[in-house]
């Protein structure tokens, strides 16, 4: 049975990861989904609630601060949420790759793009969801927890992937400072690197490690592993996870 008086919010859902992490914490919580499109989150919507679930979709773009405002306020008052208290936010928006690019054709749009959605969401999305993980500490199931999507990116620049690399190094960086701020008030802040092609209709027909079984990482997994991150005892936190399928060179 769900927890009634708390529920998860995932900003940055779709077919992939957004869906496997909603359907996770779906069964624990109400739960939020944010996507700039309708069509992102109305069939997982509709998949939660058709297995008896409670889940409520909300077209909003991150990268806006009256729009990232404007969803906490409508969560507030739509029913089953009002007065419920933030459990989990998970922040998994991404810029995306932008292409293959040499850095000498890259546009200043290039890099805005990926600077909007990766540090610059994170950050107007960490201002909305940490003062209310912060009033649930006192009485959440297991500790508030802020979880955010990196990439391999995150931690190393590629050739050709400039602007990705930009973004991801700062959402990075963010993490890791609200980390450190918000670990001794009891809010657990984690960041996980996804080192892989993660197997979504998207990339179904990549050919990847060679086409071995399980050579691509499943969402499914990753959410396993999300959801293990906000059960995690605050005598444990781990701040920084990396994922990766056992095939896969690093």
């Amino acid at each position: 049975m769900a927890t009634k008086n708390f529920y998860a919010v995932i900003a940055g859902v779709g077919a992939g990861t957004g869906r496997s992490v909603a359907l996770k914490f779906a069964k624990a919580y109400p739960v939020v989904l944010l996507a700039r499109q309708p069509e992102s989150y109305r069939d997982i919507v509709k998949e939660i609630v058709d297995a008896g679930g409670k889940a409520l979709g909300i077209t909003t773009d991150v990268t806006k601060q009256e729009s990232v405002e404007s969803a906490f306020a409508e969560i507030q008052k739509a029913e089953g949420f009002a007065g419920a208290g933030l459990a989990a936010a998970i922040y998994n928006v991404s810029a995306g790759f932008g292409g293959r690019k040499p850095f000498l054709e890259t546009s200043i749009n290039d890099l805005d793009a990926a600077l909007a959605a990766n540090p610059r969401g994170l950050y107007l999305f960490a201002k909305s969801a940490l003062p209310l993980l912060l009033e649930s500490v006192p009485t959440s199931p297991h500790p508030p927890t802020l979880i955010v999507t990196g990439a391999t990116a995150s931690v190393r620049g590629s050739a050709y992937f400039s602007g990705f690399a930009v973004g991801k190094f700062a959402k990075r960086g963010l993490a890791q400072s609200l980390a450190r701020e918000f670990h001794p008030q009891g809010v657990h802040v984690a960041h996980a690197i996804i080192d892989a092609v993660i197997d979504i209709p998207r990339t179904r027909g990549y050919t990847v490690n060679n086409g071995a079984p399980d050579g691509k990482l499943s969402p499914d997994a990753i959410a396993d592993e999300y959801w293990h991150l906000h059960t995690q005892h605050r005598s444990g936190f781990t701040q920084e996870i990396d994922l990766r399928p056992y095939i896969e060179k690093f």
